[in-house]
């Protein structure tokens, strides 16, 4: 391996393209646990999270900045972790990362995280918004009288909302999956869907939008704003339908929003990052991310890091951590990527394939500057 080449993907100013706000308060060792997991079901009492990659992950690479050796015993890091007050926390983990620009997502459970300022002033760095559709649409459903009040409160609180924002986020795959009719919905079938659902609201029903109908109004409105828009694929909660959410299912989508100019990021895409891969190759204004499946492939990350520079040009890989909640997240998603890319390209620098200078070259675009002109980021 190419100390040289190591040593410069360690240096590089990493923009985060996709990732959510760190813990605000101390946790309990179980709420911990649980957030370590994508699953939402409480974990069993004869097992803990911390055995499983990401568990080791955590005692390997985040236990040093804890004073503890590597790998410590999951009982010692605990302790550790404890003795640290949460912001502290924070600003440890979040400054080891060698993060230069965070693209914070605000649209999940902000009360229980760092806001824009907040992570902002416990990194030391640069922080800019990505607003969530389904959350916009959300809001301004608790206090819509009409299903025409609706459409219209969505569409002047998205403009309020983009005005310093640098980009989107859907969660169409959560609500409902990639294989929905590409089209945009006619005002009728707007009008019909926000009317139902509003009824519901009024009944007592959560405003949680989950209409198909709404959901495509929401992504067609989120790319008629020339703003990049962020798509969960693939891996996540068991709200997610795993076999709904290949991106290749968006095949007939991307198509028909190809004229409208807007880039569209397909984020973690395990197990689909080959496929992601494909669609990325293949239209212009499509780029793809591995990041929630870092974290959690822990020592295995290597190879989905190696996975996402199959086929796609390297213009169109993002780096991010998708980390929500621990600020080990946070910090892993970038020790596991700069690791897993030194791992990669100085097997080919060995063998000959690759010069080291185009291979740092390559690191750069993929955790640095592809972000930056996607989302017209100006230089630090």
């Amino acid at each position: 391996m190419s100390t040289d080449l190591e040593a410069g993907i360690d240096a590089i100013a990493l923009v985060d393209h996709h990732v959510h706000g760190a813990l605000r308060d101390r946790v309990e060792r179980r709420a911990f646990e649980e957030l370590i997991t994508e699953s939402d079901r409480p974990i069993p009492p004869w097992m803990t999270q911390m055995d499983s990659q990401i568990g080791f992950a955590v005692r390997r690479h985040c236990a040093p900045l804890l004073g503890l050796a590597p790998s410590a015993s999951a009982d010692d890091y605990w302790a550790a972790r404890s003795a640290v007050p949460p912001v502290e926390l924070a600003r440890t983990f979040l400054r080891a990362s060698g993060t230069a620009h965070w693209l914070v997502e605000t649209g999940y459970k902000g009360d229980q995280i760092l806001g824009l300022a907040e992570m902002a002033s416990a990194s030391g760095a640069r922080v800019d918004e990505v607003v969530r559709l389904e959350a916009v649409l959300e809001e301004v459903a608790a206090t819509a009288g009409s299903a025409e009040g609706l459409r219209d409160g969505f569409r002047r609180v998205l403009e309020e909302r983009t005005r310093d924002a640098v980009g989107l986020k859907s969660i169409v795959a959560y609500r409902h999956g990639f294989d929905f009719d590409p089209a945009p919905p006619s005002d009728a079938e707007v009008r019909r869907a926000a009317g139902d659902w509003l009824r519901e609201i009024g009944q007592g029903a959560p405003a949680r939008v989950a209409d198909p109908v709404l959901l495509r109004m929401l992504l067609w409105a989120g790319v008629e704003t020339g703003l990049p828009l962020q798509l969960h694929t693939g891996y996540g909660d068991p709200d997610v339908e795993l076999h709904r959410c290949d991106p290749l299912l968006l095949t007939r989508w991307l198509k028909a929003v190809e004229h409208t100019g807007s880039d569209i990021l397909l984020l973690h895409c395990y197990p689909y990052q080959r496929n992601a891969g494909y669609l990325a190759q293949v239209f212009p204004h499509v780029y793809f991310d591995v990041g929630l499946a870092i974290n959690y492939t822990g020592a295995r990350s290597d190879a989905i890091v190696a996975e996402s520079l199959e086929l796609a040009p390297f213009a169109k890989i993002l780096y991010s951590s998708d980390a929500w909640g621990p600020p080990e997240l946070h910090y892993l998603g970038a020790v596991l990527w700069r690791r897993g890319m030194t791992r990669a390209l100085s097997a080919w620098v060995d063998e000959g394939e690759w010069t080291p200078s185009d291979a740092l070259r390559v690191a750069e675009m993929i955790g640095r500057t592809n972000a930056a002109r996607v989302y017209g980021l100006e230089p630090a």
